[in-house]
């Protein structure tokens, strides 16, 4: 039996996927969970064999999550199931120990064949979006990508500092760092180009 966490923060979305893999003899839904600290909580408690998570939630994104399992070395595979086709997106999972990445508008039965594949040990990557993922590069670092991701919700250089625990020259030169590597005229563009691109 393969023991399967969800977690995606839109009810009626998570409702379906727990439905959907419900109905498959092999596999086991042992919990659903809406946001990415609920499901740091409950991969702990339950163990499970996979997590499918999406990328975008409350707390800690997919992509965090996955991070921190590959950080902590737990034995459960990720298999990111989303909305979002951006080769910059596939990377980063990629890059951090994901071995599934599916976009939700793929037929259902691909999702419990790709689990199958996941839990054999193999990985179910979307096949174009795997060549696309290859053709640009992240120019971004962490601290960069932090920075825009917060100037982005808003914050001010100044507010970014002490949420990044930096000094606000060196908030003001990732901010800038950022706007030369993506060769735009200021943060809003940055932070709105490097999104598209799947960089954030």
């Amino acid at each position: 039996m393969i023991r399967v966490l969800l977690a995606e923060d839109q009810a009626m979305v998570r409702g379906a996927l727990a439905a959907l893999l419900g109905m498959e003899p092999d596999i086991s839904v042992l919990d659903s969970v809406a946001d990415g600290e609920a499901a740091w909580r409950e991969l702990q408690r339950l163990k499970p064999d996979l997590l499918v998570t999406d990328i975008e939630m409350p707390g800690l994104t997919g992509l965090e999550l996955a991070q921190r399992i590959k950080r902590q070395d737990l034995p459960v595979k990720v298999v990111i199931v989303t909305t979002f086709a951006r080769p910059g997106f596939l990377r980063r999972a990629l890059d951090a120990g994901v071995v599934g990445y599916l976009l939700k508008d793929a037929p259902a039965e691909k999702l419990a064949e790709a689990l199958r594949t996941v839990h054999r040990g193999g990985r179910a990557i979307d096949p174009e979006l795997a060549i696309e993922a290859w053709s640009e590069a992240d120019p971004l670092n962490d601290r960069e990508r932090q920075a825009l991701r917060l100037a982005g919700e808003g914050l001010s250089a100044s507010d970014i500092a002490a949420h990044m625990n930096l000094s606000h020259g060196t908030v003001r030169n990732y901010l800038s760092e950022a706007i030369g590597k993506l060769g735009v005229g200021n943060r809003i563009e940055a932070h709105r180009l490097a999104r598209q691109k799947g960089w954030l």
